[in-house]
């Protein structure tokens, strides 16, 4: 599915990730840990266009996508929930799932597409001709999972989902991202919330000064001791 080798990328002229390895095996979820600043936001928007890619290769289904416009990248499906949503709030909530659907070219397709974002989100149904702006930090989260959703993603990045969302909202974000995954996308998504990603994810990956520190399965690390030490605090 996903093979990042060697990637050297970052914001302007100054390099985040450096040398970064990682895999995300077709029909998995896998978890990025790390603190702020650690690469795991630059890791994202690389692999989905959004920043340059300075060395090294990502390779999804084989192709290299390193140097491809978002367009081509989200044409092969691959997409990128952003940190902050990035709705349009002057949009209604159906106007923002619409704009998610973009690939979708028959009515028939899109209807099916809408009516299991609804299934998913029965909240997005009622609200549907209300504005993204007016709508919870929670509803405003799931509308934005609802239009990636959309998009019939076969990789879908997911970037500090629990931003701002109480513990029993973020609970249920994870609930219908199992369903996503259960419905055929592979998963990467990268958390400052380590607790929660390494019962979700079947590997993880830690991220220190734009590097992998060391990675395993959620098993694994859940009983490492520098996770422990670091990221299992009272918070998490």
């Amino acid at each position: 599915m996903l093979v990042v080798e060697n990637l050297r990328s970052g914001y302007t002229g100054i390099d985040v990730l450096h040398d970064v390895q990682l895999e995300v095996p077709t029909g998995s979820i896998v978890g990025v840990l790390g603190a702020n600043g650690a690469g795991k936001t630059a890791l994202l928007r690389a692999i989905s266009g959004l920043n340059p890619v300075r060395a090294g290769r990502i390779m999804f289904d084989g192709e290299n996508l390193a140097g491809s416009s978002t367009d081509t990248i989200v044409r092969r499906r691959v997409i990128h929930m952003p940190q902050g949503r990035m709705l349009f709030g002057d949009m209604s909530v159906r106007e923002n799932l619409e704009l998610g659907a973009f690939l979708i070219d028959d009515r028939a397709t899109f209807n099916e597409r809408l009516a299991h974002v609804f299934e998913l989100f029965p909240i997005l149904k009622e609200r549907a001709t209300q504005m993204a702006a007016y709508l919870s930090g929670g509803e405003q989260q799931m509308l934005a999972l609802g239009r990636a959703w959309m998009s019939s993603p076969k990789l879908l990045l997911l970037d500090e989902p629990s931003l701002g969302l109480a513990p029993k909202i973020f609970d249920a974000i994870l609930d219908t991202v199992r369903t996503i995954h259960g419905a055929g996308a592979s998963i990467l998504i990268a958390e400052q919330n380590a607790r929660k990603v390494l019962r979700l994810a079947d590997h993880c990956y830690v991220m220190e000064n734009g590097k992998v520190a060391f990675h395993g399965t959620g098993t694994e690390l859940l009983r490492d001791e520098r996770i422990e030490r670091t990221y299992l605090g009272a918070s998490h």
